[in-house]
């Protein structure tokens, strides 16, 4: 096993091991129709989005939604998200990778800006869950800073240490809440970002979940 035996991987959920970019893009739009709002494309949506996602609004309407609108916005993003996510799969090969890696006795874990409560059910749904040390979603309402997050989820992880740590994720708040904890990050194009944004942050950007698994690797030797 070597060095590599203390590495560990944070993965993120939506857009990097769970394939959901259809119901991302078909919320959005259905959000954005009770504006008014045209709707969005992928290549679109992957070019302007970003988190806090009001700011992602703001690029699109010209101007911050109100609180009403958010509220609405949001509501309407989360319920059509619900109805779509039945028919989405994981990302080409991330079970197999996932289980690859625990049986190499390595560590990973599962951290989401998701809400926690509904997170679960759909991991252990997929039978994946027995794969990470733990999985965290989000407590409490949407928005925030995934940093935060990441400082409690590492807090909770026994034994993981921040240097030998790597996140792997589709969004550049991935990246900057590796750096927040002082881990490191691989950012993956198959999710709510397109590679030029991606690049723009300085950490490796991959096409597939086993190139950033490798990368993974190699960042935590």
């Amino acid at each position: 096993m070597g060095m590599q035996s203390g590495a560990h991987i944070v993965w993120d959920w939506n857009g990097t091991l769970f394939h959901d970019n259809e119901a991302i893009i078909g919320a959005t739009n259905a959000a954005f129709a009770e504006l008014g709002l045209e709707p969005i494309t992928l290549e679109r949506y992957r070019a302007l989005y970003c988190v806090p996602v009001p700011k992602f609004y703001e690029r699109l309407m010209g101007r911050l939604p109100t609180d009403a609108e958010w509220e609405v916005m949001d509501a309407v993003f989360h319920r059509y998200y619900a109805e779509r996510r039945a028919a989405c799969v994981l990302t080409e090969g991330a079970a197999e990778l996932l289980a690859g890696w625990r049986s190499a006795g390595r560590s990973q874990s599962l951290l989401s800006m998701y809400g926690h409560d509904e997170l679960v059910p759909l991991v252990r749904g997929f039978g994946i869950e027995p794969h990470f040390l733990r999985v965290d979603g989000r407590v409490g309402p949407s928005g925030g800073s995934k940093a935060e997050h990441m400082v409690r989820h590492l807090r909770a992880l026994t034994g993981v240490d921040p240097e030998r740590t790597v996140v792997i994720g589709d969004a550049a708040d991935d990246a900057v809440a590796a750096l927040h904890v002082g881990a490191r990050a691989v950012l993956y194009t198959g999710g709510s970002h397109g590679r030029a944004s991606l690049e723009a942050v300085g950490v490796p950007v991959v096409d597939s979940l086993a190139e950033a698994v490798q990368v993974a690797e190699d960042l935590a030797a």
